[in-house]
């Protein structure tokens, strides 16, 4: 380490910059502790539905389009479907997402 200056203004100076930069390290630390604290509390995520199919606005709330679960388009107007009732929906004419294409991830071409 190197040396200390030898007079009491510059100790002081020093020892006063270092509780400075002490406290910050301090804080720093905290902050990282809570952080890591929060992150262990949470709960993972749950894996999204395989297939969601987005409903009309009006009263009868029709389906008007089939996504893939994790489709970055789909509406909160979306409730999850299974992949077989997915199939179901697509067969029965219900367009599929052209972004997603749920189709060609379940194998249903027009």
């Amino acid at each position: 380490m190197s040396e200390l200056p030898p007079d009491l203004l510059c100790l002081r100076t020093v020892v006063t910059y270092l509780r400075g930069e002490l406290g910050r390290a301090q804080r720093a630390l905290n902050t990282a502790e809570e952080r890591e604290a929060l992150a262990a509390q949470r709960q993972p995520l749950p894996e999204p539905p395989a297939c969601l199919v987005e409903r009309s606005i009006g009263a009868g709330r029709l389906p008007v389009r089939v996504h893939a679960g994790d489709c970055w388009d789909a509406r909160n107007r979306c409730t999850a479907l299974s992949t077989d009732e997915a199939r179901r929906t697509l067969a029965e004419g219900v367009p599929a997402c052209p972004h997603c294409r749920p189709d060609v991830a379940l194998g249903v071409l027009e």
